[in-house]
């Protein structure tokens, strides 16, 4: 439903009309009085505990100064229409800053509304701005909060200019590696660096360090998908992949965790860089020692742009023979022909009588070959079966 746009708009009061589905949550507010003057009170700064089946928040009791609840409203939840806004956002627009957001959202978090925590991510965002300081303050709130206040506090910090300033992000960093923070909000802050348009030479070394460490846990595995997410940001903005694929074939080789290892090797497919001959042979060495089916995915999806095509069609046909896994050769046969085009059919014939589940396989890619094709994607497309083997199955 469409928001309501009040008699005379304002940018920053327009934005932030809420449609029926919150209202339901603010329905709480009618029935407790909200502050219409000076500070909603707050027990905790934290926030409540978002823990399944723990107790439900107690509402805040109104301090001196607030609007009471008519007796009616107390009896009877008012009801809301599709058009109606909350009646104290006005008010909270106008009258919440940084000094005195927590104060104001306390019992708006206290709702447990979805709606009310995107609205409170959004508007500490436009609190923050492009000031660094802000930024700095809401991650020293975000450094102790609850599971609620966190989430609020490190989205908001996320979307905001300010996290792109070096002080920001240097003291962001510290906090993600911090041994005294729980694995939670470090993968939280982790999360929170990954807009970064670029890693130094010592974030790559401290991200790798720590994503490779044995109990890293969940905060390794986002270390891990930080290092690829700022990776293709940097590189379709025209820096170099090379650094960052050193350090996720790093992970990828020594990381204990299959699951890190494998997101390692995977990062790379989404920025596509093409191998020179040291990432080759890292890949190539992973590929022969890497005891997940889906690692050795990882590693042939990303040698199919290697420089050296030969080596690589070589490299996919012997390999091809040795391994045991379907799905595994069924990668090999198909990105052979990525690497190769039409000139990998030979290499395909081969696969197709070592193994004599790719005959149709065989024919299917000498069919659509012959038609005039030559671009990977369409032949991709052109397949009558994009899923001949039912590897999607073990993905689901």
């Amino acid at each position: 439903m469409s928001p309501v746009i009040p008699s005379t708009p304002s940018p920053s009061r327009s934005r932030w009309k809420f449609g029926a589905t919150v209202l339901g949550a603010m329905a709480l507010f009618a029935g407790i009085g909200f502050v219409t003057s000076a500070r909603a009170p707050h027990g905790d700064d934290s926030g409540p505990e978002d823990s399944p089946g723990g107790p439900s928040p107690a509402s805040p009791r109104p301090a001196s100064g607030s609007v009471q609840a008519a007796p009616e409203a107390l009896a009877a939840p008012p009801r809301f229409e599709s058009t109606t806004c909350w009646p104290e956002l006005e008010q909270f627009n106008e009258q919440v800053t940084i000094a005195n957001f927590r104060e104001w959202a306390a019992p708006l978090l206290a709702a447990r509304d979805p709606h009310v925590r995107d609205y409170l991510k959004e508007r500490l965002t436009e609190l923050i701005g492009d000031d660094a300081e802000r930024a700095r303050q809401v991650l020293d709130w975000a450094r102790d909060a609850g599971p609620l206040d966190f989430k609020v506090y490190v989205t908001a910090l996320r979307n905001s200019e300010a996290i792109h300033r070096p002080q920001v992000a240097a003291r962001l960093l510290d906090m993600s590696l911090d041994p005294t923070l729980g694995a939670s909000h470090r993968a939280g802050f982790l999360s929170a660096l990954d807009t970064q348009k670029r890693f130094d030479a010592a974030a790559l070394t401290r991200l790798t360090d720590f994503a490779r460490e044995p109990a890293s846990g969940e905060a390794g595995w986002a270390a891990t998908r930080t290092l690829g997410r700022v990776m293709k940001r940097d590189f379709e903005q025209g820096g170099g992949a090379s650094p960052y694929l050193d350090k996720l074939l790093t992970i990828g080789a020594e990381s204990p965790d299959e699951q890190i290892r494998y997101l390692a090797l995977s990062m790379p497919m989404h920025a596509a860089p093409v191998l020179d001959a040291k990432a080759t042979e890292r890949y190539t060495r992973i590929l022969a020692t890497e005891g997940s089916e889906d690692g050795r995915e990882a590693a042939v999806h990303n040698l199919a742009l290697s420089e050296d095509t030969q080596q690589v069609l070589e490299l996919f046909s012997r390999t091809f023979v040795t391994e045991p896994d379907v799905c595994v050769r069924w990668a090999l046969f198909r990105y052979a022909a990525r690497a190769g085009g039409k000139d990998a059919l030979p290499r395909l014939a081969d696969m197709a009588l070592a193994d004599p589940r790719f005959q149709s396989d065989y024919q299917n890619f000498e069919r659509i070959y012959a038609s005039g094709t030559v671009d990977f994607i369409r032949l991709w497309d052109s397949l009558p079966d994009q899923d001949p083997h039912r590897c999607s199955d073990r993905h689901d």
